[in-house]
């Protein structure tokens, strides 16, 4: 069939077969408009009826003939044959309204809005088809606002009523641009209409209350399913899938269980992708597995959204061979799966993989591989890797998302640089982001992470009312206890809570736990771990390490083990918390006895486990040194881990608390990279205790070629001309610190007594007690002297005279709190507990040994090297801290 003329395609009735493409392109019409030879003379005065029922019949041939070829022309999305059976259809000069609706559909269908809107404005007697058809169309090319503009229309004219798919098409219009206040109108237009029995329509109305954002909860969309007379596979997905939204997931697993003993309805992918990332999001390991069970039973592994679900779900709960295996196992894949990848590489630390896999696996960069990549970064702590991938992000051109934002603020909260924040903080502002309230938070958050605390407190204090302040307030008081002001933390968490400004739960826990045992409040601990109880919050595994923690800094260390053993599952960072409390103690037998029970369970070390238990070697005997070096040269050759400047930090202070100062110095100068000033500084620590001046003299040496970049690191260089007697220089570096911007968090000491922080600093004289406090410490110090204490000046780093430096000395904050405790304490049983934020200097802790003597009382202060027990004139440091 080479040609067929056009009496055939206008008088025949269309095949019921589809057409091949190729036999529809040799047909005339096919490269150009119909022709319609049709004589359409007008009726004779013979008043022939035959002859007219024979023209009827004809146009009625020909309408069906065009309503195939429409439908041919859809299926094969060719706008050339639709315009040409438009064109012989104006020529009939009949209108059929059907036939227009069928225009209008096809057009749609095609992506041309524009003339299916001339064919609509075209009719003069348009039906709820046509209306329907126009905009249910544009709802399908995202012209939602058109769609509603055709509705209002289609209402305020009055004579048409919607029907059933009207209302489904308007209805998820409204939900596509959140217009949810309309959306709820159209609702009780449906409730008065009577649709609302329609299954597909209480679909409509279900999805539109379930992303409502505001002024809904779960609970509205519960109920429309409870009240649907019939339901299918879509309303139970529908309602699941909020309850999951929501984080119900108990409730959802209830209906997806009510649902299995429907008959009829069966699950699908969506249900069970939608419930895989419950279990995830829930840490339902047990569930997810039944449902993995599940679904290989009932035949969806193949399922591309079921196999990702899976991935994202053994990513978090099984481990990378588990993963690897689905990935192989799937044979069609998407760029959510190559994202899934890499969310699950970065989960397990694997970075290089990650970035194997977006680099050589995904042709196609989107913004939401992007976002995997670097919130992977971000979680591993390589904020300045993610920093880097947002620069090339901006260079690209790749449309930004607030995730986006989000996570570059994160990176730089990691690296703690001061200029790059404001730069992005700029950056957020110029491009009218910083409203945004998870940007807000975050840049709030990194403000407290880069020595920003004056501009973090601004942002508090003028956070916008009609935001949630729950997450600030949690940063703000993670800021204070990282900057050195736990007491502000904690007078702040206390007014939050009486405001009801804080939302109790594992993270703000956490973090208020975190400042109890910076603080040594063990009472504030008592409290919120009772709240934890109570409120069944100790299954999360982190607040249990924090738990940890805080009885370890406020030494109880038998409440600290306690936590650990009733702890039901543990990680890395359980077991890293409980070797920090013994090495606190500075029990070294204890923690590397807990560092041989890890290695016969198989835990897994991370960097940080192998930094602390080669600290542990500090508190043993010297005979386990050669132990101790092998753990060291093994860090990479057993554990695969990159010694880094933790490691050999940690090295350089055990070799050189048991007086080894040679053997530490080669260690630094053998380094593969250039030593950074936390090392050093271990070392000139123990050259002090030693007092060995020549490799002192080589190591600040060292230290003062250093560049800076904290303000602890130019503290300590301005210390060490300042003890050389080099003033000048001193007082340079400490102009260069503050023109830098960076501010020293003043030597504080503090204690609890009756629930409230009493805080001191050198000279203090803001105490209210002040004058007895003063008072006392005089006695003290003149019953000390006559008990042999002798003042060593050396540690007063000021260009003063002997007599001025010994006033300094007198007054420093160790020496005013403790006399404090002992003013305030009535009972001679109880040790004075005092905490101290940097390292407590030689002379105060001389002159402590004396006073437990004075008084006959026990004294314990916790420094930043751990817990100093004084007890009838000795230490438990043994006076080599």
């Amino acid at each position: 069939m080479s040609t067929i003329n056009h009496h055939f395609l206008l008088n025949f009735p269309p095949p019921k077969l589809p057409i091949n493409r190729s036999k529809l392109s040799s047909l005339a019409l096919y490269r150009k408009p119909l022709s319609v030879s049709l004589s359409l003379s007008p009726v004779t005065t013979s008043h022939d009826s035959s002859s007219s029922s024979s023209k009827r019949e004809d146009i009625e041939s020909i309408v069906d003939g065009f309503f195939s070829l429409l439908r041919l022309s859809s299926q094969y999305h060719d706008i050339n044959l639709t315009k040409a059976v438009h064109a012989s259809y104006l020529k009939l000069r009949e209108e059929k309204t059907n036939l227009g609706n069928a225009f209008i559909d096809t057009y749609l269908k095609l992506g041309y809005p524009r003339e299916a809107s001339r064919v609509f404005a075209s009719l003069s007697s348009p039906n709820v088809v046509s209306y329907t058809s126009l905009i249910s169309g544009f709802k399908r090319l995202n012209l939602e606002i058109k769609a509603l503009k055709v509705f209002f229309m289609m209402r305020n004219e009055g004579l048409i009523q919607p029907n059933e798919h009207t209302f489904v098409a308007v209805l998820t219009s409204c939900v596509r641009i959140c217009r949810f206040s309309l959306g709820v109108q159209i609702h009780g237009l449906i409730v008065k209409s009577g649709f609302l029995s329609y299954v597909y329509v209480g679909n409509s109305v279900m999805s539109l209350y379930a992303k409502k954002v505001h002024g809904c909860s779960s609970g509205d969309v519960v109920k429309l399913f409870d009240e649907m007379p019939q339901r299918d596979l879509v309303s139970w997905n529908t309602v699941i899938s909020c309850l999951v939204k929501e984080g119900l997931y108990e409730k959802a697993f209830e209906l997806f269980h009510e649902m299995n003993r429907v008959e009829g309805v069966g699950v699908d992918c969506f249900t069970v992708s939608t419930l895989l990332s419950s279990c995830t999001d829930s840490n339902d390991s047990m569930r997810g597995k039944e449902l993995h069970a599940r679904v290989v039973r009932i035949g969806l592994m193949r399922e591309l959204s079921v196999s990702n679900a899976l991935i994202g779900f053994y990513g978090k709960f099984g481990d990378v061979k588990k993963v690897e295996y689905l990935y192989e196992m799937m044979n069609v894949r998407d760029g959510f799966t190559l994202t899934e990848m890499i969310t699950a590489y970065m989960g397990f630390g694997m970075v290089d993989l990650a970035v194997e896999m977006f680099e050589k696996k995904i042709p196609e960069k989107n913004i939401i591989t992007y976002n995997a990549l670097m919130a992977g970064f971000c979680r591993n702590g390589y904020g300045l890797k993610a920093l880097e991938l947002f620069s090339e992000m901006l260079q690209r051109g790749v449309a930004l998302t607030d995730f986006s934002l989000t996570s570059a603020v994160d990176a730089c909260g990691l690296v703690s640089e001061k200029k790059v924040s404001e730069q992005l903080h700029g950056f957020c502002i110029k491009f009218g982001c910083a409203s945004n309230p998870c940007i807000q938070t975050a840049l709030l958050d990194m403000c407290t992470r880069c020595d920003r605390m004056v501009d973090a407190e601004e942002m508090f204090d003028q956070w916008p009312s009609n935001l949630d302040s729950s997450k600030a307030t949690t940063s703000i008081l993670g800021g204070y206890a990282r900057n050195g002001l736990p007491d502000k933390a904690l007078s702040l968490f206390h007014r939050s809570i009486c405001e009801e400004k804080l939302v109790l739960d594992e993270v703000s826990l956490t973090l208020i736990l975190s400042v109890c045992g910076t603080l040594g409040f063990r009472e504030m601990g008592d409290q919120i771990y009772g709240y934890a109880l109570k409120g069944g919050y100790l299954s999360d595994v982190g607040l249990g390490n924090s738990l940890i923690s805080m009885y370890s800094k406020c030494c109880h260390f038998d409440d600290a083990i306690k936590v650990f053993n009733a702890m039901q599952k543990h990680d890395v960072v359980s077991w890293n918390s409980l070797i920090s409390c013994y090495i606190l103690q500075r029990n070294g037998d204890e923690a590397l006895a807990l560092w041989s029970r890890m290695n016969k369970e198989r835990i897994k070390p991370d960097t940080i486990t192998l930094a602390l238990v080669i600290s542990a070697y500090r508190y043993t005997e010297s005979n386990k040194l050669s132990s101790c070096r092998n753990l060291f040269l093994s860090v990479k050759t057993i554990y695969g881990i990159e010694p880094t400047t933790e490691h050999y930090t940690a090295f350089v202070g055990v070799l050189g608390h048991w007086g080894l100062l040679e053997e530490a110095e080669e260690i630094v100068n053998s380094m593969p990279f250039q030593p950074e000033v936390s090392v050093l500084r271990a070392l000139l620590d123990r050259c002090r205790v030693h007092s060995n001046t020549s490799i002192a003299k080589r190591v600040s040496k060292l230290i003062l070629s250093t560049k800076p970049d904290n303000p602890s690191e130019y503290i300590l260089k301005s210390n060490i001309y300042s003890a050389s007697g080099l003033w000048h220089r001193s007082e340079m570096i400490r102009e260069q610190m503050r023109e830098r911007g960076h501010r020293k968090h003043p030597s504080r000491s503090w204690i609890i007594h009756e629930n409230n922080v009493h805080s001191f600093h050198a000279r203090d004289a803001s105490h209210p007690q002040e004058k007895d406090i003063y008072g006392g410490l005089e006695i003290l110090i003149m019953e000390c002297l006559k008990a042999g204490y002798e003042p060593n000046t050396e540690f007063v780093l000021q260009e003063v005279d002997e007599f001025i430096k010994k006033s300094f000395l007198f007054h420093h904050s160790a020496k005013l709190a403790v006399t404090y405790g002992i003013l305030s304490s009535n009972s001679r049983g109880k040790p004075v507990r005092v905490m101290k934020n940097v390292m407590l200097c030689g002379d105060c802790h001389e002159f402590l040994k004396f006073v437990s003597v004075v008084v006959k009382r026990e004294i314990v202060l916790r420094d930043t090297s751990g817990f100093h027990c004084f007890v009838n004139g000795k230490c438990s440091c043994k006076d080599l801290w």
